[in-house]
């Protein structure tokens, strides 16, 4: 475990899914830590959070109201913090493609502002979260997220004599999250036993929230700067995941929505040229950076992965079953559901 003691950390969107796991991986693990900081807009779900992450019980817990779109207002926050989880989007595919402003104004516009607050501040590191949408983009919070990532990565060619690292997670659909199919799936066998299925050759990638944690702590502890780190994980067909939800429910194909792809790709073949295997994951290095790459390959045993290769949810060598997925969802998503 990364020795936080003595560390202040802020997460933005930290009433997100993967910000309450962070929350309770980072307050359960470091203790010592001296301020662990909430920062979103949402006063409700800050509210919520605080029932089950009371100040009374973690007094190192802040809960800070602010939106990534103003500045000002992140770098108050920042003050005095050692580590930044940039985890606030608008993420939602079909509600961006009909508001494309609003998207770009919190994905790329909030990601430039905490860049900023970053570098006023003196920020020791930071890790932006990202998509596999972001991986050769067709829709616009891709486009927004892929945009985001180059800001992040090249932030720290701008950083002068500061030594803040930046650094970049990209993982597929995250189990049980807030908007995700399984959840979906879920409340519609309740409610009318349908199932819509987009398109019976849609496949994704699948990580858990915890994978998702131990991903964002692991750039946290070892990323020299500009990585993008994109995790080993399997694959689930929707068909499967609706099989393992609900087997006697109706599953009609309704067709792919605007933005979605049949399979998603987290490196394309473009990207083989920057790509190295660490072992537990993938990381795309920039192609401009200030650290030695003969001493960044001896220190993680990273090996180069052959020109050409890409990793794509629909060519994966390692799938979710439908046996699998339900215990999958038993553990990680509902721990009611019938198996």
């Amino acid at each position: 475990m990364f020795n936080l003691s003595g560390k202040s950390i802020l997460i933005t969107g930290g009433t997100g899914s993967l910000g309450k796991a962070l929350t309770k991986h980072i307050l359960t693990k470091s203790p010592e830590l001296r301020r662990l900081i909430i920062f979103s807009r949402d006063e409700q779900k800050q509210f919520q959070m605080a029932q089950e992450f009371s100040i009374d019980k973690y007094p190192q817990i802040r809960y800070f109201i602010g939106d990534v779109r103003d500045k000002e207002r992140l770098i108050r926050a920042f003050q005095g913090v050692d580590y930044i989880i940039h985890a606030a989007a608008m993420k939602h595919v079909p509600i961006a493609e009909y508001n494309p402003d609003e998207c770009i104004k919190t994905n790329i516009g909030g990601a430039e502002n905490v860049v900023d607050a970053c570098l006023k501040t003196n920020v020791e590191r930071v890790v932006a979260l990202s998509t596999d949408k972001a991986c050769a983009p067709i829709n616009l919070y891709g486009a927004t997220k892929l945009t985001s990532d180059k800001l992040f990565i090249a932030a720290n060619n701008i950083k002068g004599n500061n030594p803040i690292r930046f650094s970049v997670v990209r993982y597929g659909n995250v189990m049980g999250s807030n908007g995700s199919v399984i959840p979906f799936f879920i409340k519609k066998k309740k409610q009318d036993k349908i199932l819509p299925i987009t398109d019976p050759n849609m496949t994704r990638f699948n990580i858990s929230l915890q994978g998702g944690v131990d991903m964002v702590m692991h750039a946290l502890e070892n990323a020299w700067g500009g990585e993008l780190f994109v995790p080993k994980i399997p694959s689930y067909r929707i068909t499967d995941v609706a099989e393992a939800i609900g087997p006697d429910c109706e599953k009609p194909i309704v067709g792919i929505r605007p933005g979605e792809k049949v399979h998603e790709e987290m490196i394309t073949a473009s990207d083989s040229f920057y790509t190295y295997d660490l072992g537990k994951y993938y990381t795309i290095i920039p192609a401009t950076h200030r650290w030695s790459l003969e001493e960044f390959i001896d220190t993680f045993n990273a090996k180069k992965v052959d020109q050409g290769f890409s990793y794509n949810s629909g060519q994966n060598e390692e799938w979710e079953t439908v046996e699998n997925l339900r215990l999958l969802i038993k553990k990680h998503v509902d721990s009611t559901f019938e198996l």
